[in-house]
């Protein structure tokens, strides 16, 4: 029989953490936590996740076309977080006990209190009932920085455009040309290729790359350029004031403007957009990549069109070879080859449905491998999105647990959102999605994994920042449609927007100003378990009675403040004991609570460019899983607490 893959259900990562952290009440060197360990409740918790392990994987798989199954499968993901929220407030509470706590006459009483407080949003029928539905689970279902070394069969198209571009023979100052495909042709890798072309230097005096993305929005559209050009940020949000700005620095030159992933084609938005880019010289290009055919005709009446076309079959191996790193002069290469054609056959042309798959199989000679991939059922199940490429769910299928959870972890960033390795890594820490190997700390695990992800092309480096990623809008439609309603982002004013009551996870990138009342009331009422409040943007307003009611939600692992107008966080912060990374980059704070110390679990605290913070609360050396304290830029900070020493794992950036 042919052997399995590394890789298993979504789910099973987090049933191996929840069953963990059970154990860990067993092994406790204290006899009353071994009494916990015993009570009713956990003991059937244990019994329930141990008979639902074996199921996850088949689970996983009939649930495209079984919506039970799916259900299913919800319920228990919705369950898990609740264990795991007991069971971390359990712990967390008879870690923190004093020591007159601890002693035998009390500490069964601090574990009673425990469970007392989750039930306080938990009420008792609830709590049996989450019991007894676990042990029905137990059911009777058992960049312009683009290497050209990673471009294939696309010489001839790289030509044609550079011939474009290149061409003075056009009257107009300001000539369009665009890249046509589907999703996962490489128009984007083809136009980096191009842009990082010599000849483009030689001939254009200004250069400058932007992302536009779904929502075509002129005003931060012509602020990127503007940034790229000057390589500073700008600070305007006046469109007329950004668009004389920009008419500054194009006049009387050559310029090349690349607009990638183009969508919206609405005439009067891009009359008005272009404004700024008819005062340049003659041969002046801009370069579009869209997969929508009518957007080049709304920009320009003078356009020239590339319809970009799938890769040929032995282009399309050329490039799993070197994404499986299989050799043609290795031993197994006779035997492997039948089979990875086929495979590749599979990928339907599309570039980056070829590297995911050469990534699933990278390093890997077994046959039995390379068969199961090729037999796998997923090739054959409908759809329900059209979205999403058969290719790229079967590589996400194979992904081991923990990268599946990590890599849809991520749907909560917008698309096209650049993300620092760092950044992502501190956030899959505080949400305890990594997990521990032997000696090595959690900061080179998330690098493993992360690194994983990127050599499986799930990731792929920024077209602007040789320090940033970003995920393919394909892939970013793989990590959402996996997400479900544990995972929700508030997109766009004005347009209703639910969340749901198993809403774990939420993030937000607009300016919502007083709508940050609406959405904070709606998690509260809705979802009170919630886990992440992230902010991806700089540019949100948050009022006092916002932030008093935010702090209610006390499943909180990951608070992020980044940009709101706080002067002061109140004592309430520290009844948040599940939190774990706390953001208040760029925010006028001026001083911290000292109810912050009671955090036990913090493992990150990001103080950057608080311009006008004081000083840090006197307890510091409380915060004993703190790792990652950032106080870059907070220029009034003079002096660090006494005995911050203590803090072993603690790294001060």
């Amino acid at each position: 029989m042919a052997a399995k893959l590394q890789g298993r259900a979504y789910l099973s990562s987090f049933a191996d953490a929840v069953l963990n952290k059970l154990s860990s009440l067993d092994i406790n060197s204290t006899p009353n936590a071994r009494k916990l360990a015993d009570q009713k409740l956990l003991q059937k918790l244990r019994k329930s996740l141990r008979a639902t392990r074996p199921v996850l994987d088949d689970a996983e798989q009939k649930q495209i076309r079984d919506q039970e199954v799916k259900k299913w499968l919800v319920d228990l993901q919705d369950a898990l977080y609740l264990a795991d929220d007991l069971l971390d407030e359990l712990s967390t509470k008879a870690a923190t006990a004093t020591p007159t706590q601890r002693d035998p006459g009390n500490f069964s009483s601090q574990c009673h209190s425990a469970v007392n407080s989750m039930v306080e949003y938990i009420d008792d029928d609830e709590m049996e009932r989450f019991a007894e539905d676990l042990e029905d689970i137990s059911w009777r279902i058992q960049s312009s920085l683009v290497e050209s070394s990673d471009i294939y069969g696309r010489d001839s198209d790289k030509e044609a455009i550079v011939e474009w571009l290149l061409d003075n023979t056009c009257n107009d100052k300001l000539s369009v040309i665009s890249i046509e495909g589907i999703g996962g042709i490489g128009k984007t890798t083809l136009a980096q290729w191009v842009y990082n072309d010599a000849r483009m230097k030689e001939k254009f005096a200004i250069k400058a790359w932007v992302c536009v993305a779904t929502k075509f929005d002129p005003v931060n559209v012509t602020k990127a350029i503007i940034e790229d050009i000057t390589s500073s940020p700008c600070n305007m949000v006046n469109l007329n004031s950004l668009q004389t700005e920009l008419k500054e620095k194009l006049t009387d030159k050559t310029f090349l403007i690349v607009l990638d992933d183009v969508w919206d084609n609405q005439q009067n938005l891009w009359d008005n957009f272009l404004k700024s880019f008819l005062c340049g010289n003659k041969g002046s290009k801009i370069l579009l990549t869209s997969r929508n055919k009518n957007v080049d005709s709304v920009v320009s009446t003078t356009n020239r069109h590339y319809s970009l076309h799938i890769l040929s079959p032995n282009d399309c191996w050329s490039m799993f070879l070197k994404h499986s790193s299989l050799s043609t002069n290795s031993t197994q290469y006779t035997t492997l080859e039948q089979i990875g054609r086929k495979i590749v056959k599979k990928s339907k042309g599309l570039p980056l449905a070829v590297k995911t798959l050469g990534g699933l199989l990278r390093n890997k000679y077994n046959e039995g491998d390379w068969e199961n991939i090729l037999e796998s059922e997923i090739w054959e199940l409908s759809e329900d999105d059209s979205k999403i490429v058969p290719a790229l769910r079967v590589s996400y299928h194979y992904l081991p647990s923990h990268l599946k959870r990590c890599f849809v972890y991520c749907s909560l960033y917008p698309e096209d959102h650049q993300f620092g390795k760092d950044e992502l890594m501190l956030l899959w820490m505080a949400e305890d999605l990594l997990q521990p190997m032997g000696n090595n700390t959690l900061e080179n695990i998330g690098c493993a994994y992360f690194d994983e992800l990127v050599a499986r092309s799930f990731f792929q480096p920024s077209s602007t920042d040789i320090n940033l990623f970003v995920m393919h809008d394909l892939m970013h439609d793989l990590a959402t449609s996996f997400a479900g309603e544990f995972h929700f982002k508030v997109k766009e004013i004005g347009i209703p927007q639910k969340i749901f009551s198993k809403t774990r996870h939420l993030s937000y990138t607009e300016n919502l100003g007083d709508l940050v009342s609406r959405i904070i009331g709606e998690a509260y009422n809705g979802a009170m378990h919630m886990r992440t409040f992230l902010q991806c943007h700089f540019r949100s307003i948050c009022g006092e009675s916002d932030l008093l009611l935010l702090l209610q939600l006390r499943c909180l692992r990951v608070l992020s403040f980044k940009g709101f107008n706080i002067l002061s966080l109140p004592d309430s912060i520290g009844e948040l004991i599940h939190l774990r990374y706390l953001d208040l980059t760029f925010t006028p704070v001026v001083r911290l609570p000292e109810s912050l110390c009671k955090l036990y679990n913090l493992q990150t605290l990001k103080l950057k460019r608080c311009y006008k913070l004081e000083k840090l609360p006197s307890n510091m050396q409380d915060l004993v899983n703190l790792r990652h304290l950032d106080i870059e830029g907070a220029s009034c900070l003079k002096e660090m607490p006494k005995r911050m020493s203590k803090l072993k794992h603690c790294r001060k950036a």
